[in-house]
């Protein structure tokens, strides 16, 4: 857990008039400088730091049911994308919303530290997309999602994609309302990487191993990998793709398409 990132402390951007938008009712406070991660207090036993890693993670836990209800009520199918920094989560957005956006409406929640970079990536596309920067926080969380819903207002049966920021250990903890955390893989990084993070790789439901068409060019053992993946979560799917050769695609589209709702 991350008591001392100062999570919490994020920036939604506001549309080309200025306004924060309030499509739905919330039921909780608009004040991102309090509740999730917080300032460390001096001499503060373990005991009441774990009393409050467990009150964060319930009163994130309340906000994702809201959240998913929203989600529910407009059919919408939403994932969280999560990986390291540089795992290609953004090209494997891009890539995927250019393929299928004739298929579903699309809205994209960006998260990243700072810089409006990967949103304005995904505006270029023609769908709408909201940032969240979040400072020094190193995930998001349901508190910021549920604002960035009432921005968005996804369109009803329409797919909700979330880019977490890069990050294998917190964003593991956070429910933020969605259907399914996609962990993304390159095999650019370590076979290791699921042994590593195993929070990750438990909480998610499919692993998308990505750039393969760089295995060649690289000492990557993708049995072994999925072997490790699967140590930490027997039922894990796994997608070998590459989002720049279109290889293994097809297989990401048909995997979208089970549990979005029919065009």
């Amino acid at each position: 857990m991350c008591t001392v990132c100062g999570c919490g402390q994020a920036a939604i951007e506001k549309d080309a008039q200025g306004r924060h938008h309030h499509g739905h009712n919330h039921d909780h406070h608009h004040d991102y400088g309090g509740g999730i991660g917080g300032v460390h207090v001096p001499g503060m036993d373990e005991a009441r730091i774990v009393e409050v890693e467990r009150n964060i993670l319930s009163e994130n836990d309340r906000l994702a049911a809201v959240n998913r209800a929203y989600l529910a009520e407009r059919k919408a199918f939403a994932l969280n994308l999560v990986s390291s920094p540089g795992a290609g989560k953004t090209t494997l957005l891009t890539r995927t919303i250019t393929d299928t956006k004739d298929r579903w409406p699309i809205a994209v929640i960006e998260g990243d530290q700072q810089t409006s970079f990967d949103a304005e990536r995904i505006r270029e596309t023609g769908v709408p997309a909201v940032q969240v920067n979040t400072g020094k926080g190193c995930h998001l969380d349901a508190h910021m999602v549920g604002h960035a819903l009432e921005t968005l207002a996804p369109a009803e049966g329409g797919l909700v994609f979330i880019e977490n920021v890069g990050n294998l250990v917190c964003p593991a903890a956070f429910d933020l309302g969605e259907a399914h955390k996609v962990v993304v893989l390159s095999v650019t990084e370590g076979a290791d990487k699921p042994l590593k993070y195993p929070d990750m790789f438990h909480a998610a439901d499919l692993m998308v191993l990505n750039k393969i068409d760089l295995l060649p060019h690289v000492g990557f053992d993708v049995e072994l990998c999925i072997e490790f993946a699967r140590r930490i979560h027997p039922d894990l799917e796994v997608l070998p793709l590459s989002a720049t050769s279109g290889e293994g695609l097809a297989a990401w589209y048909d995997w979208i398409s089970a549990g979005a709702r029919p065009a």
